[in-house]
């Protein structure tokens, strides 16, 4: 029971942190910024790397893009640099998809650690505030609706797949996840969307829809990614900084590894709109 009390007390701080970082926009660029620090911590020891050159990509990345504005005083050349970033990171995140089901482990020669810290994780907690951000407007409802989508498709994958799952979805990376599991969260992921377009008013509810699939899909492989990391490191958990939890990595693993994909399809929208 105490284990339990202490899980939600550390979970409950964890959202309402973030959700009270939504009502100012530097508030939420600082909370990220801390985030992306610990998580890249935590990242480094899976991968066992210990140069600190990916702290300094980050923080040039992470800070170059959310003050882009204020640094080059005006938005001349974000689209176009945003677009190069998204563009290679989705392209590593798709070699890590690949590795993820045709390797028996991800290879991590030194010249890929640099490459997945930069465009795998550095990436995301660019995009994370790109989306809250999306167009140079602070729309924090937007990244809000992704996490709730990210929350309740995990909440319910573990539901279904704890009472009905029979058939394991990866069992040598992850063997508790069953594809009851999965298909359970995505469905009560698309529920979801409805809520989140009536409430919210951002975008159209298939749009929210369509990101309720894209969040489901792309933050379980985001989820499996980080689990066979912490298989090859031989670990539990990536950290300890949230108790009952584990490690913060653990809890932003499906929302980093979705969000490049998350802001692909929101600028696909802008586009064809």
């Amino acid at each position: 029971m105490k284990e339990y009390i202490t899980r939600a007390l550390s979970g409950l701080l964890y959202v309402s942190l973030l959700i009270a970082s939504l009502y100012w926009q530097n508030a939420l660029i600082a909370l990220f910024f801390i985030f992306g620090l610990i998580c890249m911590t935590e990242f480094k020891k899976l991968i066992q790397l210990k140069s600190y050159s990916p702290y300094i990509v980050f923080i040039l990345l992470y800070l170059g893009f959310a003050y882009w504005k204020i640094i080059a005083n005006s938005d001349k050349g974000f689209d176009e640099a945003s677009q190069i970033l998204l563009a290679v990171s989705i392209f590593v995140l798709l070699i890590l998809i690949k590795d993820l089901f045709s390797e028996k482990t991800i290879p991590l020669f030194s010249s890929k650690r640099f490459i997945i810290t930069t465009f795998y994780l550095s990436s995301g907690f660019v995009f994370l505030i790109c989306i809250a951000n999306f167009n140079q407007n602070f729309t924090p409802l937007l990244l809000l609706g992704s996490f709730i989508l990210v929350w309740i498709n995990d909440t319910f994958a573990f539901i279904v797949g704890k009472n009905f799952g029979k058939q394991k979805l990866f069992p040598s990376v992850s063997p508790k996840k069953t594809v009851e599991g999965f298909l359970g969260g995505l469905f009560f992921a698309c529920i979801a969307s409805y809520f989140i377009w009536y409430f919210t008013e951002t975008l159209t509810f298939t749009s929210w829809l369509i990101l309720s699939i894209i969040v489901s899909v792309f933050g379980t492989l985001g989820d499996l990614i980080e689990s066979k990391f912490k298989r090859q490191a031989n670990v539990k958990d990536s950290g300890v900084i949230m108790p009952g939890h584990g490690g913060l990595l653990d809890r932003l693993d499906s929302i980093i590894f979705a969000a490049p994909f998350i802001f692909l399809f929101l600028r696909l929208v802008t586009y064809v709109s």
